[in-house]
């Protein structure tokens, strides 16, 4: 199975507005534990490890510049 970039949701609006309300009135440190809860939620339900990779991949070129490792 590939990673789908295309919209699955009959109302990809709603969607996003959901994500977002989800996130008001967190913490930023809050909001990225929310994020990463729902990031594992969501890699058990797909269940399949080349799809989460290629996803991993995908996301990571959003990424303009990654954190240097700390020492």
């Amino acid at each position: 199975m590939a990673v789908s970039t295309t919209s699955n949701f009959a109302r990809p609006d709603d969607a996003f507005r959901l994500i977002v309300e989800a996130h008001r009135g967190l913490s930023d440190e809050d909001s990225a534990t929310l994020d990463a809860a729902l990031v594992l939620v969501l890699a058990n339900h797909i269940g399949d490890i080349d799809v989460l990779r290629d996803a991993i991949t995908l996301a990571k070129r959003g990424v303009a510049h990654p954190a240097a490792p700390q020492s």
